[in-house]
């Protein structure tokens, strides 16, 4: 018996991977966190598995429920959204199941950040204008933030930043970055990527307004958002010699 925590994905059913789906249909207990996971995943279950919503329970609840299903000898699907790597609650989980000594596997999915630079069209690190992607959040109530992570170390490097988890801080977080980036630096907010409501918003850190958005929206700033004079790659210019398209008489990499 295994539990296979699996990436759900930022919230289109059909934004997991092929061995996440797999997974799912595989196991006759899925656990999901309703408040993020779209009812749509839950269409691969297979026929009469106990599907369980960890909305309203505690971690002690969770693990409860996961080793009876271990006693009964029965896999479980552990559905998180977006990617089990960063805020997903897994970490206290494995720490729990591997005390007692439940076997565990863990399934990447497509991060929230990655379906919101898809929303905007995007590509986030462009030459000259920032070679880093910083996800980070404001402090909540949940997780503080420890004293070095603070934004405005972040946004002293010039990176892009994708902010999550701090909708609800916007005016906190434009009073931090503007004195490193500038009222006029380009910005956006995406509510709920890759779901049928998703709303996209830009603009830049001066003007940026969330209206009536107060969750599940993930804030993204930097000058690459919205740039259009920068560097071409080197990587595909006629004249670099490269592994796979050696150039010039002597080539770095002969064939």
């Amino acid at each position: 018996m295994t539990v296979h925590f699996i990436g759900a994905g930022p919230g289109a059913a059909d934004l997991i991977t092929l061995r996440g789906r797999d997974l799912i249909a595989a196991c006759p207990v899925c656990l999901y966190a309703g408040s993020l996971v779209p009812p749509a995943l839950l269409t691969h279950c297979p026929p009469g598995a106990r599907i369980v919503n960890t909305a309203p329970l505690s971690l002690d609840q969770i693990i409860a429920d996961i080793a009876a299903a271990h006693e009964a000898g029965h896999d479980v699907a552990r559905l998180h959204s977006g990617d089990l790597s960063i805020w997903s609650a897994m970490g206290e989980q494995l720490r729990r199941l591997r005390a007692l000594q439940i076997p565990v596997n863990v399934v990447p999915g497509v991060p929230s950040f990655a379906a919101a630079a898809a929303a905007l069209e995007v590509e986030l690190t462009l030459p000259g204008l920032a070679q880093s992607v910083v996800l980070t959040r404001t402090p909540g109530r949940a997780s503080s933030m420890p004293e070095t992570e603070r934004l405005a170390a972040f946004a002293a490097t010039g990176a892009t930043l994708a902010i999550h988890l701090s909708i609800h801080a916007l005016e906190t977080v434009r009073a931090e970055l503007i004195p490193h980036y500038g009222a006029d630096c380009p910005a956006a907010i995406v509510f709920r990527a890759s779901w049928p409501d998703q709303r996209v918003i830009r603009g830049t850190l001066g003007s940026l307004e969330a209206g009536d958005i107060d969750r599940t929206a993930l804030i993204l700033v930097g000058r690459a958002l919205a740039a259009e004079g920068f560097d071409d790659s080197r990587l595909y210019a006629a004249d670099y010699d490269r592994r796979y398209r050696p150039v010039g008489d002597e080539p770095r990499f002969p064939e």
